[in-house]
């Protein structure tokens, strides 16, 4: 399940290239000029650094390197701006990532490419593994399965390859990244987080702009919670008991809600930080009256707020969309117990992009 073995300098922290400029018996500055040239620059090809001499790049090629920046396969364009991007790493797997953007040049209304500036903010969404092993039932995600990790390359290559698409300038444009795409972050621990510290220290994304959603894996969020540089914090919640949870999460039945909650309860926050609580809305299952209420006291004494997501449909899934009132009278018994609570609007869901509809379509 791990990720192949690297021939890509992309996912190299500083430490890394250095050792190779030394192997190549390069001065250290040139380390840094290959550094600079990967992440702030977002250079895709090894004959496109200019900085770096010719007999140095050829000596990196002939070693079998390069950038190895992962290809975009095909790009899916939905009525509301959102893309829904496959992506093709370098061993002929594929994921997804998606691209939405936000404010009076985000919708195009027409399916039609929208001019990459006409956009106020923007969210890539990520993935981390190719499938996943989480197997939430009302995720079409779990019916692929796991393939294997994402090296930390992939998961950074998946953002650069849509900041180069979308004619990204981060100096100028607010981009924000969530870790919710295919896969589970903390099953891949190592490289998710060394992929979160180049994002920050070489591509230029500040921490506060990305965040993470795990399933509720207790032995990685208690890493989490240690790490000094990290995203912030949500919790895929979807239930208010465990009887619920281990009905559409199985994870439930090894890390159960007493578990999680303790977890919570114990992270440590930043100043005015929240934990987000993400619960799927599941007609007939989790979106009663008395589910919401339970779901008040399950996190009473937790600084957190909660997006309500109306279940996104898909082939395969045994769980159906609940009707609007009852996602109204859900959000209004939260917000009545003093939580945040916010519905989630869909984006994408035309093309198979929205939230728990991820999984690997040509179409």
């Amino acid at each position: 399940m791990n990720s192949p073995s690297p021939t890509s300098l992309l996912g190299l922290d500083f430490q890394e290239l250095s050792k190779i400029a030394q192997e190549h018996s390069q001065p250290e500055y040139r380390a840094r000029q290959l550094f600079h040239a990967i992440y702030p620059q977002r250079i895709s090809s090894i004959d496109s650094i200019s900085t770096l001499p010719i007999q140095f790049r050829a000596s990196l090629r002939q070693r079998g390197l390069e950038i190895g920046e992962p290809g975009i396969e095909k790009k899916f364009e939905s009525v509301d701006g959102t893309i829904r991007y496959l992506i093709r790493l370098n061993d002929g797997e594929t994921v997804e990532t998606v691209w939405m953007p936000e404010g009076d040049g985000g919708e195009t209304g027409d399916g039609s490419d929208a001019a990459e500036h006409d956009w106020d903010r923007a969210t890539i969404c990520v993935s981390s593994q190719v499938g996943c092993a989480v197997n939430c039932q009302f995720c079409l995600t779990a019916l692929l399965g796991i393939k294997r990790n994402l090296s930390a390359g992939e998961i950074i290559g998946q953002v650069t390859a849509v900041l180069n698409d979308r004619k990204v300038d981060l100096e100028r444009q607010r981009v924000n990244i969530v870790f919710m795409g295919m896969g589970e972050p903390f099953l891949n621990y190592h490289n998710f987080m060394k992929a979160v510290r180049l994002l920050v220290e070489g591509v230029g994304f500040p921490e506060s702009r990305m965040t993470v959603s795990t399933s509720g894996i207790i032995p990685g969020l208690e890493r989490f919670a240690e790490e000094p540089v990290r995203p912030k914090l949500a919790i895929s919640l979807n239930a208010p008991n465990d009887e619920v949870r281990a009905q559409v999460m199985p994870i439930n039945r090894k890390w159960d809600l007493e578990k999680l909650m303790h977890a919570a309860r114990q992270f440590p926050l930043h100043n005015r930080e929240r934990i987000t609580f993400e619960y799927v809305l599941l007609r007939g299952v989790n979106d009663a009256p008395e589910h919401a209420r339970q779901v008040v006291e399950l996190v009473r004494g937790i600084r957190c707020k909660i997006n309500l997501i109306a279940l996104n449909p898909g082939p395969g899934l045994a769980f159906q969309m609940p009707e609007q009132q009852r996602v109204e009278d859900f959000q209004r018994l939260l917000t009545s117990a003093g939580i945040p609570a916010f519905v989630r609007r869909p984006r994408g869901r035309d093309i198979y992009a929205a939230c728990g509809q991820l999984k690997r379509t040509l179409g």
